[in-house]
């Protein structure tokens, strides 16, 4: 069920609400200011934000504006309850960004058939519909997002290996338990070690990114792998476990033994050159995605090559926003407006990452 974030300042109301909402099923937190309330979004990034406009401190209008300007909050729905009802107030908080107005006093059964209306509109547009992580084209949004910004950056490419093999014998819907988890692990150890802002997001398939700072990459890669590695077990048989592979069959219909599914994370960040476009990051993440796979950690860093870094581009991040723009299949094919194409060479990087996976 949704965690629901209820920001309201009038004790008596924030109970009634707490306790409604509750009893419909829902999680429910609630904070007093506003402050508080954008802390908990970043950290927690709770389904829905109901939010009172009149706070002590940065009132509600604040409060959306900067959860408007994250990419890790900026799909949230938010219903504002306000016991202004002028028209110029309303039009302020849709502008800052709002999904919904209610004025107080409000009627409980119509504010609840609201927030089903807005869950239901923003998991249908915005969320991965396996695991309810924001998609490709928010994964999008977070990186033109870190682009556009002089501040260092880290991505992690996250995707497994050998999960066709896993999905053959196991069954898909087993394998969908493993999608789950890595994006469950990767929502914990970012929330556990993280920053409040880094960005966790569900590509498409097997694929997952993390955008994060180079100083928590490390630990944020280390933390994942050892959780998957532990927690992943659950999902075999104890025979293949064991053994340390799977037993089935290859496209030919041969018996061959597979190995289990290992989780690759490729690390792409801005430290040593500047990337000038998601093209290129998109790229650079795909190759560092490959030579993951080839190692033995699972685990590979790569820094861009082609652009050196300059007072001018420090100072002056550009990316490439034009639906002319060509990403690697690995984003581009879950995003929108993006021509279908992509580079010879990154084609070839992809199709032998696949090929080796395939028969080592």
């Amino acid at each position: 069920m949704a965690n629901i974030l209820v920001v309201e300042d009038e004790r008596v109301i924030a109970k009634l609400l707490q306790e409604t909402l509750q009893i419909e099923g829902y999680q429910v937190v609630t904070v007093l200011n506003g402050e508080d309330a954008v802390q908990y979004a970043l950290r927690e990034t709770p389904h829905l934000i109901v939010l009172d406009l009149m706070l002590p401190g940065i009132d509600g209008y604040e409060v959306a504006r900067r959860l408007r300007s994250q990419p890790k909050t900026m799909h949230i729905p938010i219903i504002a309850l306000s016991a202004y009802g002028d028209l110029c107030d309303k039009v302020r908080a849709f502008e800052i960004g709002v999904d919904d107005y209610i004025t107080k006093p409000f009627m409980i059964d119509e504010l609840l058939v609201r927030i089903r209306t807005q869950i239901r509109r923003v998991q249908q547009n915005y969320l991965s519909p396996l695991i309810g992580l924001p998609g490709g084209l928010q994964v999008e949004l977070a990186i033109k997002h870190k682009l556009n910004s002089v501040e260092p950056w880290s991505i992690l490419y996250l995707d497994l290996d050998n999960f066709k093999a896993f999905n053959d014998v196991y069954g898909f819907l087993t394998g969908n338990e493993i999608i789950r988890l890595v994006g469950s692990i990767c929502q914990r150890v970012v929330r556990t070690f993280g920053n409040p802002d880094d960005f966790v997001g569900h590509i498409g398939g097997d694929d997952f990114v993390v955008v994060t700072t180079p100083d928590l990459s490390n630990v944020l890669c280390e933390e994942i792998s050892t959780a998957y590695k532990e927690e992943s077990a659950t999902f075999y048989r104890l025979e293949d476990l064991k053994r340390g592979s799977i037993s089935g069959v290859d496209r030919k219909g041969r018996p061959y033994q597979f190995p289990l599914v290992s989780l690759s994370i490729g690390v792409v960040n801005n430290q040593v050159r500047r990337p000038q476009s998601i093209q290129e990051v998109s790229y650079l993440a795909a190759e560092a995605k490959y030579h993951a796979k080839q190692s033995t950690s699972n685990v590979f860093h790569i820094s861009p090559r082609r652009t050196i870094l300059n007072q001018e581009s420090v100072y002056s991040p550009r990316y490439s926003s034009s639906t002319s723009a060509i990403l690697p299949p690995t984003l581009a094919q879950f995003t929108e407006d993006h021509a279908r194409s992509y580079p010879d060479l990154l084609a070839a990087v992809e199709s032998k990452a696949e090929y080796e996976q395939k028969v080592h």
